[in-house]
Order: C-alpha cells, then structure tokens, then sequence
C-alpha cells in the first residue's frame, strides 16, 4: 500500500483530489489552487465514502483521482475526444463510483461506439477487472464530471466481457454473451 494526499479545490470547495506525491503536481490546474487537506498513511485505516481500490486505480491510470462535483462548463463542440473519455468515472444510479472507462469499442464499418470497457478493483493494476458495457447506458453528468448508469455494481461485475484473460478479442461465442446479458437485464 501506498501513501495517499487528498487535496481540496480551490475552484469548487466540494471537489477532493487524490495524488501519491505531497506536491499534487498531477492533480488538474483547471480545479486549482490545489490546497493538501490530510495524508493518508498505509497503515491508515480508509474511513472515507469512495473505495480505495478505485482511488488507486484512477492514480495509477490518470496520476490524480476527482471525487466529488467537478464544476467545468459544458464543451463549446458537439464532439468529444476518445481520450478525453479514457479514464473517466463511471457511477451507479447513487451516484457511487462502480469503475472507470478503459476504452471505447467501436464498430468498424459505422463508425459508432458500441461498448465501453470499464475497469474497476484491483490495486496498482493487480486484478483489475474488465467488464464491457453498451455505450447507450451511459449519459454524462455534468455534476459528476463522469459518466452516470443505471447499472449497478453487482450488475457490472456479473456482466461478461469481450476480453479474456490475455486481453484478446472474443469469439462469436463471447461477443453473443455480452450482447444477451445486457438485453436480459430488467429496465431500472
């Protein structure tokens, strides 16, 4: 386990910034000054409300975790890019952080995005779960500064996936899997 520094945002008092370094260097200017609230050794016992396993896996993908309302306005283009995307935090209906978008699947002759590959647990990427999830259950919330789901996270971690174990794409038999259990999925 490491040492974790929570930040507090200058430009939204609500938003906490995660870094494993005591500078926060990494954490976005943009929802700066960035001011330290409180270190968090190893040995520590975790009492906040987001789990330390998804704080972990944001630094280790971004070098910084956001949790709480992230005040940007909305983008100026009706576009976003894929790597804006990456990365970012994926909620249940709550409003608890379930993981966080690795890649977007898109189909090759439309063009369209049709899952999204979503990570959650593991710790300094050690069992990292990947589990894919149609793009339409996705809507961006601008509060959360993620995306918000009306899946839960038992549902995500039941759900299959389009990779195995050496990240490789799917048979037909593992595509079709994916595509069954999110059509059988009661409505929320």
């Amino acid at each position: 386990m490491r040492t974790y520094y929570v930040f507090r945002s200058g430009s939204s008092p609500d938003l906490r910034g995660f870094a494993d370094a005591a500078s926060g260097e990494k954490l976005p200017a943009d929802d700066g000054p960035w001011t330290l609230e409180r270190t968090i050794s190893p040995d520590e016992e975790w009492t906040l409300g987001i789990s330390r396993a998804v704080v972990a896996a944001g630094i280790l993908e971004n070098g910084f975790y956001l949790w709480g309302p992230v005040n940007r306005p909305a983008a100026p283009k009706p576009i976003i890019e894929s790597d804006r995307v990456e990365g970012t935090a994926v909620y249940d209906p709550e409003g608890n952080q379930i993981g966080n978008i690795k890649r977007l699947l898109i189909e090759k002759v439309s063009g369209r995005v049709i899952y999204v590959d979503v990570t959650f647990g593991g710790f300094l990427g050690i069992g990292v779960h990947h589990h894919t999830i149609p793009w339409e259950k996705l809507a961006y919330d601008r509060e959360f500064g993620g995306y918000r789901t009306d899946i839960t996270e038992e549902q995500l971690k039941r759900a299959p996936s389009f990779y195995g174990d050496n990240q490789i794409w799917p048979d037909r038999t593992r595509e079709q899997a994916v595509k069954d259990y999110w059509n059988a999925l009661p409505r929320m």
